[in-house]
């Protein structure tokens, strides 16, 4: 727990060491007294002061949710004035939409995070920006693109030979944000491979596609036809060029690996992936040490250290700065505009 002089407090989930090493990185920006983790009870009075949890999602998701929940609900029933969540990373944010007869469990969260007491959210780069309209209360969707983008200009050696690629027609918008800024050129790959997630988010295939011969006998529905998967290809001249991949979430990297070598065959001499989200799940570790990939940067919105450990490839930019100026920012009810400057809607 953290007291300032004005009279907010600051609270660390004790979900990993990370989440207590960002918010002290948060702390010193807005210049605090040094933070300790706390407790999901509350030890001392918060009647009528406005609180800040920063909980970042560690591989057990469900034991952060649960306990970002319960210290909501404890500082709600202690009669807190607002309470607002910093969560950097909000998490089950691609099950934001129908898959087959699943639920939208992002909108699920959003109303148990409404529920236990949450009065305001801080987050980084949302998977769909629609996801702020399941909530019932503001949310705060920083970016993370100026501090890639200081990345590719001070640390990747002449970047103005790279070229920005989109991995998929669907974040193409987001690579060309990046190249106007950049003024660099732009590539496109286009194609999928086989059960990728895209074929499964839209529910096409839901109902399945069958005649129903057992319905009013005046009835035929037509045939749906099977989607076709083009072979991988690049629009975009890469031959002799850096190619910079941009994402917002790297989690599963076969794909990314996959790219990387189809870039390769094109004429790419290096390969970076920037994402803002690094989950790097299960031997992605592994398996960028192994591919083309040459440099893969993240943000420090997720727990990443014993990943970094297996891969030197795995580079990391602190976003601390942000988060600390929107804390400061809405505590001091100033406005937010500033902190989405030069900032694009498909960012």
């Amino acid at each position: 727990m953290n007291v300032a002089k004005s009279g907010y407090r600051v609270f660390s989930a004790n979900s990993t060491a990370a989440c207590t090493e960002l918010a002290k990185k948060i702390t010193e920006y807005v210049y605090l007294i040094v933070l300790a983790k706390c407790t999901v009870d509350v030890k001392e009075s918060v009647r009528g002061q406005t609180i800040f949890i920063i909980q970042t999602i560690p591989r057990d998701v469900n034991t952060a949710i649960m306990e970002l929940l319960v210290m909501a609900y404890a500082l709600k029933t202690s009669c807190a004035k607002n309470i607002i969540g910093v969560i950097p990373y909000f998490p089950y944010s691609k099950q934001c939409k129908m898959r087959k007869r699943g639920s939208i469990v992002c909108k699920l969260l959003a109303s148990m995070l409404a529920k236990a007491g949450l009065t305001h959210i801080i987050t980084m780069d949302l998977h769909q920006k629609e996801i702020q309209g399941f909530f019932s209360f503001p949310v705060d969707n920083l970016r993370a693109s100026p501090f890639l983008l200081q990345y590719i200009q001070e640390e990747v050696p002449d970047y103005r030979n790279a070229i920005i690629v989109a991995k998929s027609p669907s974040a193409a918008k987001r690579a060309q944000s990046y190249a106007e800024r950049l003024r660099l050129g732009l590539a496109v790959m286009h194609g999928e491979a086989q059960c990728s997630e895209s074929d499964m988010a839209d529910g096409r295939h839901s109902p399945p596609c069958v005649r129903n011969t057992s319905g009013h006998p005046g009835l035929e529905l037509p045939l749906m036809m099977a989607k076709e998967k083009p072979p991988i290809t690049v629009v975009g001249d890469v031959g002799g060029r850096i190619a910079i991949i941009v994402d917002d979430i790297i989690d599963d990297v076969e794909d990314f690996v996959a790219a990387a070598e189809i870039l390769k065959e094109r004429g790419a001499y290096k390969i970076y992936i920037m994402a803002t989200h690094g989950l790097l799940s299960a031997d992605a570790p592994r398996l960028i040490e192994e591919s083309a990939i040459d440099e893969v940067v993240v943000t420090n919105t997720v727990p990443h250290e014993v990943q970094k450990l297996q891969c030197p490839k795995i580079k990391t930019v602190d976003v601390s700065m942000i988060l600390a100026e929107a804390i400061r920012r809405i505590h001091n009810g100033e406005s937010m505009a500033y902190l989405f400057r030069n900032i694009t809607v498909d960012d």
